[in-house]
């Protein structure tokens, strides 16, 4: 009995202290693995979204200066019309009847002058021989006068009389596209009346108006005194624009300048952007997103978002190994996402590694492995399979 005793003891001892071998020890001495990307201090272009809608470069509201019936429309209604087609046709009988009866009356009065100045001529010529009165001249002469000037007054009135002959045509006086019409064929219209018979818009190109805050624009020119950030000469003035389902515009437009008031309410100003729009892709009161370009920065530190965490008040942190191979925290300011990234504008310097994957197992002064970080995950993966203790057979 004592001898079995003593054999179990022996067994245990012999478990407990196989519990104690290399494998065990290796176990406790393993330094966990994380993965790391090296900063870089790169230039890069730095952009910014304003939301917008578009507005047509020329509008022009559709409206009689005579007074009529509509005897005929000229335009089909959505159509694209040229400056100078006619639109609608006003009934011109009683125009046509003015200017000729004007046109009459000037004849008339030209007839009239002739006669007239002679009797005078001749009455100055009796007057030296003193065979008229002076009176009889002077009146004479004044009847001379009146007669051009009523010329006058008969070729101001078949101006106007043409004039508003010519009215009773109502043409177009831009190119563009026509919307629908207010009145039809037979329809009474009144001169300068308050609704328009049509809307002509110009929609090639287009202007794109956005809003974009003043304390941005202060912001912006900071950066600009300041070094921060450097003017593109050559492009500063291009603007992509992105449309109401997220796809890019196919043409860059124009920044056309930057409206000089600020809206109280809001604390924003207007940017006018011209755009190409051969396609009329683009139209009147649409939403859309415009790209601008503020700057390049020359040495900015871009960090991939996944690397950056918040602490509970929600400040910006990330995680980095030194050169002994221990993390350390790092508390971040941030200026923007550019893509998936992090634009740093505080915290962070070129040549530090930061962890971007295996930052949960590990803390600040913790003694790390670190691995260059594969965006596709190959690297990773081999870390992975290498960390791993082969099977042994029995």
């Amino acid at each position: 009995m004592w001898t079995m005793a003593s054999a179990a003891v022996a067994a245990a001892l012999l478990l407990v202290g196989c519990g104690n071998g290399p494998g065990q020890q290796a176990a406790r001495s393993h330094v966990p693995e994380v993965a790391v990307v090296t900063i870089e201090s790169r230039p890069i272009e730095l952009t910014t979204e304003l939301p917008g809608r578009t507005d047509a470069y020329l509008v022009s509201e559709i409206r009689p200066q005579v007074n009529g019936i509509i005897q005929k429309r000229m335009f089909k209604e959505g159509s694209d019309v040229n400056a100078g087609d006619l639109l609608y046709q006003i009934d011109s009988a009683p125009f046509q009847v003015a200017y000729n009866s004007a046109k009459a009356s000037l004849g008339k009065a030209q007839a009239n002058l002739p006669s007239i100045r002679s009797r005078a001529q001749r009455y100055k010529e009796c007057l030296v021989d003193n065979a008229v009165s002076r009176q009889d001249y002077d009146d004479a002469a004044a009847a001379v006068q009146q007669a051009e000037a009523e010329i006058q007054y008969w070729k101001t009135a078949v101006e106007a009389a043409r004039i508003n002959l010519s009215y009773t045509r109502v043409t177009a006086p831009i190119s563009g596209r026509i919307g629908r019409s207010s009145v039809t064929d037979g329809a009474l219209v009144t001169a300068y009346q308050p609704t328009a018979l049509a809307t002509i818009q110009q929609l090639d190109p287009i202007y794109v108006d956005v809003s974009q805050s003043s304390a941005e624009l202060l912001r912006l020119r900071r950066n600009l005194e300041t070094g921060q950030l450097t003017a593109d000469k050559g492009n500063e003035k291009k603007v992509r624009i992105l449309l109401g389902n997220a796809t890019s515009y196919s043409l860059e437009g124009t920044l056309q300048f930057r409206d000089v008031t600020v809206d109280p309410s809001t604390g924003s100003f207007t940017l006018r952007i011209v755009v190409p729009n051969p396609g009329h892709l683009l139209l009147p009161g649409m939403f859309v997103r415009a790209v601008v370009k503020e700057g390049i920065a020359e040495k900015a530190i871009l960090v991939p978002q996944q690397g950056v965490s918040r602490t509970p008040k929600g400040e910006p942190v990330a995680l980095i190994v030194d050169d002994t191979a221990k993390v350390r925290q790092r508390m971040l300011t941030l200026d923007r996402a550019v893509g998936d990234q992090w634009l740093v504008s505080s915290g962070l310097s070129a040549g530090e590694r930061v962890i971007v994957e295996g930052g949960q197992k590990v803390r600040p002064g913790t003694s790390v492995k670190a691995i260059p970080f594969n965006s596709s995950g190959n690297k990773r993966a081999e870390s992975k399979s290498t960390a791993m203790p082969a099977a042994t057979s029995n």
